[in-house]
């Protein structure tokens, strides 16, 4: 449980009193200024411009790759570049073509080679600069790509500030050079030494595009791994460490359940439909979902098609009508199928749109489920308590939902506490950038409530440090007044589906009590609502530590190193105040901190089974054990 620390920063500066204007890196080249003038500019012949197909990408950037980041989050677009290149690779083994990808990220500069193949060298340059060539639209040579559009690898050379491919075949090398799309040098010839064949690229994401950005290792292992786990007997090595996987989706289940699995996994794989299963004592219910070796996070109708055929196949297998919710109630699930036209919402693929999918990945998950049952009565048993133990549960709870309720109206109708937004998660494009607050105390509260955007940004209180649910029923959350009214304003109370925004902001102050508030808010979500962490909505937000400023410049710092170069800057005379909490900074200042430069780190877990173990240790009931560990590492801190 822990937030992903954030790549090297730079200090904000304004001019005194002013409000630090938006830094985007890209966006400043995607709009131009907009000056007023007295008469209508001219729009004739001269005024209508022909893009080449990389100054398109340049100029749209998120049309190709969606969100650009600094690589902090594991959807920046510098993952997807890497990602781009990393299925070149994997397209080739699918299809029976090289067995080892091999990758190295050091230093920003990212290097990938693949023993497909190798790009045809008489079409080497085309193929890496001009959109929609390719021979992915050919199924004779690709027949379950994830890269079907012939974009991927043409992005990544309009969006990087040096590109080097090399492709080899059959003793022979075809290299060419590009800078920010451009040319800049080829060439081809016999290799002195021999070679196996496939394709090198290397490439170094633009600064003018992404701004300041660092690789976070963490969020590519996790990649790596999965793309192990979808393509059984393929070797990825990263910086040196290999990746593996013999039993595909089985051992990603294994990994994420680790002890905690009710009952053995089960597991099928036919021609197009791969699946593996299992259900934890835990709260809530959690997917992996992949199409053609893409992780699609936000699900789409392969995964719908696998829930439905799954509550079939075990109320055939059962004959019973047992309910939906007490079948999935603390399943976890991966499902991954192989499709010859997938249609994706975006390029960055996050979500299956194929309708006709569905009637044949429910029917071969129903008789798979059903057949795999028959097989394992042992879990079949153990299954079937869990649904019984779930049920009563489930009847447990409706009865304390009914008191909370009752008592809730009698307070008021609207929830306590909430400063909502106007635009929701539910609102479509309206609320995709949505996002609640969590503080700490009224007096956060009120700086936040003036300066923030009332369309998007909510607000919800807290009294102070809220109460320790590790290891309580869910019950418990209808008995304590304040948690439950958070739970109503995120919308969860049913199923993290229901959930009103796109981000769950956690603003505490930078003080020991503060990081004991996040640790107990994130206890609670992990506990109950793991998904929302899983899934990406949770986040911790960055203010800044210091402000230095003298008469003519104002600087705000998130940590030592930016006061001190600020002070080094700015000349020993500069005034530095260290803010000991939100509150103590002010409405006017506040604002530029959760507006568009607004710092978010995401909370990530590696894997789900170190979660128990985790929150055991940190919220547990093993106090001193717990102390021996901080004492023994202050000390060592301090030694």
């Amino acid at each position: 449980m822990a937030a992903k620390a954030t790549p090297k920063k730079t200090a904000k500066k304004t001019s005194a009193g002013k409000k630090a204007p938006p830094v985007k890196a890209a966006a400043a080249k995607e709009q131009p200024e907009i000056k007023a003038v007295g008469k209508a500019s001219v729009y004739d012949e001269s005024k209508i411009k022909t893009l080449s197909s990389l100054e398109h990408i340049r100029l749209r950037t998120g049309m190709y790759i969606g969100r650009l980041g600094d690589g902090s989050n594991p959807d920046d677009g510098m993952y997807v570049l890497l990602k781009e290149i990393i299925d070149n690779g994997i397209d080739e083994f699918i299809m029976g073509n090289g067995k080892i990808v091999e990758i190295v990220i050091k230093n920003g500069t990212v290097k990938v080679r693949d023993f497909g193949r190798g790009i045809p060298l008489g079409k080497l340059v085309e193929c890496v600069s001009i959109i929609n060539t390719g021979a992915k639209y050919n199924d004779d040579v690709f027949q379950f790509s994830v890269g079907l559009n012939g974009v991927g690898t043409k992005a990544v050379n309009a969006l990087s500030s040096y590109f080097r491919v090399v492709a080899i075949r059959a003793g022979e090398f075809a290299e060419a050079i590009f800078e920010r799309g451009a040319l800049k040098s080829q060439r081809k010839g016999r290799l002195k030494e021999k070679q196996k064949d496939g394709t090198f690229v290397e490439f170094i994401p633009d600064a003018e595009i992404f701004g300041e950005y660092q690789f976070n290792l963490e969020f590519v292992e996790k990649r790596i791994q999965n793309y192990a786990y979808l393509n059984t007997g393929l070797t990825l090595s990263l910086n040196g460490k290999q990746y593996l996987s013999k039993r595909g989706l089985y051992d990603l289940l294994t990994e994420e359940t680790g002890d905690d699995a009710l009952y053995a996994i089960g597991y099928y794989k036919g021609e197009h439909l791969e699946f593996a299963f299992t259900h934890t004592n835990n709260y809530g219910e959690e997917y992996f979902s992949f199409v053609n070796g893409q992780f699609t996070s936000d699900g789409g109708t392969h995964l719908s098609a696998f829930k439905e055929g799954f509550l079939k196949g075990v109320q055939d297998f059962f004959k019973k009508d047992y309910r939906s919710e007490d079948i999935r109630e603390g399943m976890i699930a991966t499902v991954a199928v192989k499709l010859k036209n997938p249609v994706f919402e975006s390029q960055t693929k996050n979500k299956l749109g194929n309708s006709d999918i569905r009637s044949w990945i429910v029917q071969e998950t129903r008789v798979a489920v059903e057949d795999w049952f028959h097989k394992n009565s042992d879990a079949g048993k153990k299954m079937e308590q869990k649904i019984l133990s779930n049920e009563s549960l489930r009847t447990e709870l409706n009865e304390v939902k009914k008191e909370a309720r009752d008592a809730a109206k009698k307070i008021a109708l609207k929830i306590p506490k909430l400063k909502d937004c106007k635009y929701h998660l539910e609102d479509g494009k309206n609320g995709e950038n949505s996002m609640i607050f969590l503080t700490e105390g009224d007096s956060a509260t009120g700086s936040m409530v003036s300066s923030r955007d009332v369309m998007t940004q909510a607000i919800f209180s807290l009294r102070g440090k809220i109460e320790n649910m590790y290891g309580k029923k869910r019950a418990a959350i209808y008995k304590n007044e304040e948690l439950y009214n958070m739970m109503m304003a995120l919308g969860i109370e049913n199923d993290v589906s229901g959930l009103r925004y796109g981000r769950i902001v956690i603003a505490t102050d930078a003080d020991f009590d503060g990081f004991h508030i996040r640790n107990l808010l994130l206890t609670f979500f992990l506990s109950y609502f793991e998904e929302l962490v899983t899934s990406g909505r949770v986040y911790i937000l960055e203010t800044p530590l210091f402000r230095v400023r003298n008469k003519s410049e104002t600087r705000y710092c998130y940590n030592e190193r930016e006061r001190d170069g600020s002070v080094s800057d700015m000349g020993n005379s500069s005034e530095v105040t260290r803010f000991k909490g939100l509150g103590e900074i002010s409405p006017k200042e506040f604002g530029q901190f959760i507006g568009e430069d607004i710092r978010l780190v995401p909370v990530a877990v590696s894997t789900l089974k170190v979660v128990p173990q985790v929150l055991t240790f940190y919220m547990g009931k093993n106090t001193p054990e717990r102390r021996d560990y901080i004492m023994k590492n202050l000390i060592g801190d301090v030694g």
